[in-house]
């Protein structure tokens, strides 16, 4: 059993070089500042704010064309509030998101309530969309803004109890609130989707819904529904949206995504039958779903930002960008169809 065990699953390296005491210790901070509102908030004075407006993050444009996320200190965010004649207070509702490698709490805060114009030019930035924003960002930058922006989402929404109907609060690291009417806890929560790549063993199924850009396909995804497991929410979906049917399948990885209102993405690779390859398509949730060979999928990778397709021209083909789940996806596809 211990044999089939390691066989059946990859050793994965979650921290690379990271020194894991020191991961451990930033869990046990951000533990404490989550259990303790007192140290949150000291935590706050001294901690990085990444600032929203109306949640699209505040992004700030380097020397070379870049965009990057400016960090902004308690002190700077208390002076921007009373530049422009607000309460100070205002930063205290900042939502705790994380921490840095050295040891800096990080948190994100809503300025929707002040002039979007003259926030921007105190912080030297811009406001930008979150999709967009994507674009823009690099490396780890992404999945932090992403992981802001969710957490202030999740606060605008819930306010309150789906039992009492009264009013919640929330903690000082906005890692849960509480209803004081009946005690009842309520906790960020993500909803389960799963994204697969589905390959006939030559080539890759992707689909498009209306909503997508002009020319982009992706891997199909769905929502887990109550009582499903991973396996099972695949297999239905690839049924319900192309009317093909999985033989096989494997766990890829997984990652945060914030749209529509925070999903968990648990992404896998699926083969069905080349002789039973026929896209049956259901209208209902697809625009449009197609097999792709490798050099089609080569090309759209090498896209780095999404085509023009000007209206009244054919669509260039083009898949989502580097930062997305689907990406990874395809990309391994066309890896190992090069080495096959």
């Amino acid at each position: 059993m211990r044999c089939l065990v390691r066989s059946a699953f990859k050793t994965r390296q979650l921290f690379g070089s990271r020194d894991c005491s020191s991961y451990v210790s930033r869990m046990r901070y951000l533990m404490r500042l989550k259990e303790d509102d007192e140290a949150c908030l000291r935590a706050l004075q001294s901690g990085s704010v990444l600032l929203y407006h109306k949640l699209a993050p505040l992004l700030r444009q380097t020397e070379r064309g870049m965009y990057q996320l400016p960090a902004l200190q308690a002190t700077d965010v208390k002076g921007i509030l009373g530049k422009l004649g607000k309460d100070e207070q205002l930063l205290n509702s900042s939502v705790l998101i994380g921490c840095s490698d050295d040891n800096v709490p990080q948190f994100s805060l809503d300025v929707g309530s002040l002039e979007q114009a003259a926030v921007e030019e105190l912080c030297g930035g811009v406001f930008i969309d979150l999709r967009k924003a994507f674009f823009l960002l690099k490396g780890p930058e992404a999945p932090l803004v992403s992981k802001g922006q969710a957490l202030l989402r999740w606060h605008q929404t819930h306010g309150f109890c789906s039992t009492t109907g009264q009013p919640t609060q929330r903690n000082q690291a906005g890692s849960q609130r509480v209803c004081l009417a009946n005690g009842a806890t309520y906790y960020p929560q993500m909803a389960p989707v799963v994204i697969v790549l589905v390959s006939d063993g030559r080539r890759c199924l992707l689909a498009r819904q209306s909503g997508f850009p002009r020319g982009m396909y992706s891997a199909l995804a769905g929502f887990c529904d109550i009582g499903e497991t991973v396996e099972e929410t695949l297999r239905r979906e690839v049924a319900e949206e192309v009317g093909l049917e999985v033989e096989s399948l494997q766990y890829s990885g997984s990652q945060h995504w914030p749209f529509p209102q925070s999903s968990f993405m648990v992404a896998c690779h699926a083969t069905v039958s080349p002789d039973n390859g026929e896209i049956n398509l259901n209208g209902a949730e697809l625009e449009d779903a197609r097999w792709f060979s490798l050099d089609e999928i080569e090309e759209a990778l090498q896209r780095k930002t999404p085509p023009r397709n000007p209206r009244g021209e054919p669509s260039v083909f083009w898949v989502p960008p580097s930062y997305a789940i689907a990406n990874k996806l395809i990309q391994e596809w066309a890896n190992q169809q090069k080495k096959s």
